[in-house]
């Protein structure tokens, strides 16, 4: 097994960097995420680890080798890309031993190696089928067993969940967390999708055009968003924002009012998440408004209320009814809120 390091590294094309002088240490046996929206660096970041692009600034090292100058198919990382990636004429048992073929392993133990493979991920039965026979989950499963079989240092997983339909991401998130946990190897994963993210990874690196904003686990990213970017990205539905001034330690808006004890700031944003507000008649809240829109979800309701020009949504319980357009109260509790100084997007801190 070995750590990934990335030390300062920067990738440009012309007047465009897609990574900006970024340094990372995943460590020995880590799950990495690289989270963010498109075009925020994150595969081009992986693609300088697997060594499919060259960085225009900075080292790569794979444990102690920097291996800038090494081609891919020396590094010993093996990727699991969005489209599967997998030969539709040969067998399922033929897709997972190709990296056995090409590494010229002897042909007296591919079958046992191809076995094992494909017991890992539940392909056992399948083994004689071809792609087209298969479901999505299966053929992604497929590349997963073509990937192990390799028994490489590093994974590198590449969004390998976003062609599946709601219900198989969720089982194949479960599956990809067993396996990395059964097999300790290093793995970088790539995805927008934040739920993946805090399931999945050990650490998660947000990023945000070529720079990495918060680096850290899943619990605090979420907890303790260092900017106004992280905050908005993580959670589902998304914080809070509403724009307003910090004078004497209250925020003010024209709707709402809160103590914060924190000092002045002309232009501050006020996040809260959905979960920490609470419904109420709407001369007992801390401010109120008019329904802008009701979702029931199930477990609970999502309830957005319109102040002024702003929206406040907040999860209620799942008992909860209300018409559009109706007056509610929503209470605000301070010490579930967070503030940031809207010029430089950066947190307010006591």
């Amino acid at each position: 097994m070995a750590s990934v390091t990335l030390e300062n590294i920067t990738k440009s094309w012309g007047s465009v960097t897609a990574v900006n002088n970024i340094s990372l240490s995943v460590r020995d046996q880590e799950f990495l995420v690289l989270l963010g929206p498109s075009g925020c660096g994150k595969t081009t970041t992986m693609r300088m680890i697997a060594g499919l692009e060259e960085p225009t600034k900075g080292d790569v090292f794979i444990g102690e080798q920097r291996v800038n100058d090494e081609l891919p198919k020396d590094r010993d990382v093996a990727m699991v890309f969005q489209n599967y990636g997998l030969y539709p004429h040969m067998s399922v048992y033929e897709n997972i031993r190709y990296p056995l073929k090409v590494r010229r392993v002897p042909k007296s133990e591919h079958a046992e190696q191809v076995r094992r493979a494909a017991e890992k991920v539940r392909l056992e039965q399948l083994l004689d089928r071809r792609p087209r026979e298969l479901s999505g989950g299966q053929r992604q499963r497929v590349a997963l067993a073509r990937a192990i079989v390799r028994t490489p240092t590093v994974f590198l997983m590449d969004e390998p969940l976003s062609n599946l339909d709601a219900k198989l991401r969720v089982s194949m998130r479960a599956e990809l967390k067993h396996l990395q946990h059964e097999l300790r190897i290093t793995t970088v994963y790539v995805t927008h999708d934040q739920i993946e993210a805090m399931t999945l990874a050990d650490r998660v690196a947000v990023m945000d055009h070529g720079i990495i904003s918060q680096l850290d686990t899943p619990e605090n990213i979420y907890n303790d968003p260092t900017n106004l970017f992280v905050a908005g990205f993580i959670g589902s539905p998304a914080m809070n924002l509403i724009p307003g001034t910090l004078q004497q330690g209250q925020f003010q808006h024209p709707h709402l009012s809160i103590l914060t004890g924190l000092g002045d700031c002309q232009q501050a944003t006020l996040g809260v998440r959905p979960e920490d507000l609470e419904l109420t008649q709407s001369e007992n809240g801390t401010c109120s408004g008019s329904v802008y829109s009701f979702e029931l979800t199930g477990e609970s309701t999502l309830v957005t209320v319109q102040l002024g020009d702003d929206l406040l949504t907040v999860r209620g319980p799942k008992e909860f009814r209300i018409g559009i357009d109706e007056a509610v109260g929503v209470r605000l509790v301070s010490e579930k809120c967070y503030l940031f100084d809207s010029a430089t997007k950066q947190r307010l801190r006591v």
